[in-house]
């Protein structure tokens, strides 16, 4: 077993300095792989590093990530044993001993887990304890193939697996594809047998009996007219598929031009064949023209090369490939098919889509942070950021590309992170509370509607939102959010201050709680007198108010005065203040205040029924 058979992007969790090093070696030899070391204990070269064992492992198989602990079994067992339902849907779980020499598959075998223990067992020279029978005699799981490979009729894997451990005669006809994982096992193959395992990029209808593996040979290249209707190209491609009698599960990826890396439908039908979609610079398709079976004039002149589709599906192919399909047309989209001599790596073919999520990781405390933010943060290949929000989040950052800047430079962080997106990485951009709150999402949205730049609008732009830091302090100190409120950002540098006023004087006059960000700076302290003064004329100095700063940080203050009290010295940029309304009420006293605005239900029950 080579580790090139491995699942790949492995988490290597460590918890002791001693794992290090094996650790270290492991990710040099299976590919994607990460080392997660345990805060304190395990830091030193970690791409990782995580506070809580148990939290760790179990956010990892949440996201079915392949996990190989390097640590005793038992550890991983009483983490994982709460989320442990359908086995057919577990990510790979392995336990590795300290020295390497023992590897033990515990959860998804036939999911990666033993192909997983069989490649570190490879790398450290150890034992890979396999208890399933076919990887143990045979030395592959043909319910279980390689990455690049796909099972036809996966029912039939068993009963083949039972006749070779039989001795009984199968037979194996290789039609496409590199089987060397199937011919270097210990499976002893007959020259005629009544069962065969096939492997082919054919359609095969009725197998009848024998196992069809199929290599992922077939790139389906794709151009369509903007805003092509995505059943219209799913169904050009099962047809062309289907006409030339190739299977779907053949298909390695789906590929087109650049241009297109935004065209819904070309998504749609990677995601109908469960495939990638990889895309192309015009120059690369160019240089496919002699190759071509069909070079048009008019599609040079339109997208900068002689043909797409079918100039996709070679380039995708390699220089061994061929052109399995000619260029096939419907009303408005093409297809055609590239045949390559093995597997197509999708990871080494053409870009992806680049992706930017602007995520929201709450006030900072991993506790206030989603699962969606950390998941966005953990899958993307650079983060930018202010430099104290990504300070607060350095243990998921790890080894991916930081991008820190100062308070400032918001409309940098933006452009970079769109940038990168438009070059195919995968780009999170982090705000602190939530990214649609006074944070980069808007601005993010409006350099893509104002600027117009055809790169930045193919990548897939999208927004995780985070708790918010009046939502937070809310939380702290009880319910003041608890009826209509609303939220006012006293900083003048984009909104001028006889706006703010109008705002302040409209809260005031509709009784609203009112939640106040970026209260005062070095510079600018009159604003917050101000903001007082308006809200007095409405609601009397006792009005609760709560000052929040710090919040879910090394730091963190709650405080409640009341509204005549308030002044610019009680707050700075780090703080956000809630005011409460002419109904909001203090319970409690001293350490134990609560502060809440009723929401109306005593009105409710006063009523005659």
């Amino acid at each position: 077993m080579s580790a090139r058979g491995a699942p790949k992007n492995a988490a290597l969790v460590v918890l002791g300095p001693g794992g290090l090093e094996l650790a270290a070696a492991l990710k040099l030899k299976i590919p994607g792989a990460e080392v997660h070391g345990l805060k304190g204990r395990a830091e030193e070269g970690a791409d990782v590093v995580f506070d809580e064992v148990a939290a760790h492992v179990r956010g990892l198989f949440g996201r079915s990530r392949p996990i190989a602990g390097l640590c005793a079994a038992g550890i991983l067992i009483r983490a994982l044993v709460p989320l442990l339902s359908d086995k057919r849907q577990e990510p790979p779980v392995v336990a590795v001993s300290g020295d390497g020499g023992s590897v033990v598959p515990l959860l998804g075998g036939h999911r990666g887990a033993n192909r997983l223990a069989l490649a570190i067992a490879e790398i450290t020279g150890g034992h890979a304890a396999v208890t399933t029978a076919g990887d143990v005699r045979l030395g592959l799981a043909l319910d279980d193939p390689p990455p690049g490979w796909r099972v036809g009729n996966p029912g039939a894997a068993k009963a083949v697996t039972a006749m070779l451990l039989a001795g009984d005669p199968v037979g194996l006809e290789v039609e496409a594809g590199d089987a060397g994982w199937i011919t270097e096992s210990d499976a002893v193959f007959a020259e005629t047998a009544p069962l065969n395992v096939r492997v082919t990029d054919q359609a095969v209808e009725n197998p009848a009996g024998d196992l069809v593996l199929h290599p992922t040979v077939l790139a389906l290249g794709v151009g369509c007219e903007r805003g092509t209707d995505a059943d219209e190209l799913i169904k050009l491609a099962e047809g062309t598929l289907s006409g030339a009698g190739l299977s779907t599960l053949a298909v390695g990826c789906v590929v087109s031009l650049d241009l297109k890396a935004d065209e819904e439908a070309v998504h749609a039908l990677a995601a109908h064949l469960d495939v990638p979609a990889r895309f192309f610079s015009a120059p690369e398709l160019e240089a496919e023209t002699p190759r071509l079976a069909n070079p048009s004039e008019v599609v040079l002149k339109e997208v900068g090369c002689h043909g797409v589709a079918e100039g996709a599906a070679l380039a995708a192919a390699g220089k061994d490939g061929e052109l399995a399909v000619e260029k096939k047309t419907s009303r408005r989209a093409t297809c055609a098919v590239g045949r390559a001599p093995g597997p197509i790596d999708p990871e080494a073919t053409g870009r992806p889509r680049g992706t930017l999520i602007v995520v929201g990781i709450g006030p900072g405390a991993d506790d206030w942070r989603t699962p969606e933010a950390t998941k966005a943060i953990l899958g993307a290949d650079d983060v930018i950021g202010y430099r104290l929000y990504l300070d607060l989040i350095e243990d998921l950052i790890g080894g991916r590309e930081r991008h820190d800047s100062n308070m400032t430079e918001e409309e940098d962080r933006a452009r970079l992170a769109l940038d990168l997106a438009a070059a195919g990485r995968r780009v999170a951009l982090v705000s602190s509370g939530d990214a649609g709150i006074y944070a980069l999402a808007a601005l993010v949205h409006e350099l893509l509607d104002t600027e117009h730049q055809a790169d930045w609008n193919r990548a897939e732009v999208s927004v995780v939102p985070g708790v918010s830091a009046m939502q937070a302090a809310a939380a702290r100190i009880g319910a003041p959010l608890g009826h209509d409120f609303c939220a006012i950002s006293l900083s003048d540098l984009l909104t001028p201050s006889e706006v703010i006023e109008k705002r302040l004087e409209a809260a005031a006059a509709g009784d609203f709680v009112v939640a106040l960000y970026n209260p005062v700076s070095k510079r600018r302290r009159k604003q917050l007198t101000r903001a007082r003064d308006i809200l007095l004329s409405a609601r009397p100095p006792e009005t609760p108010v709560v000052l929040a700063r710090n919040l879910g940080r090394d730091g963190e203050t709650l405080d409640v005065i009341t509204l005549g009290e308030l002044e610019p010295g009680h707050a700075d940029m780090l703080s956000v203040i809630i005011i409460g309304s002419s109904r909001t009420r203090l319970a409690g006293q001293g350490p134990g205040v609560r502060v809440y605005t009723p929401r109306g239900y005593e009105t409710k029950k006063e009523a005659p029924k």
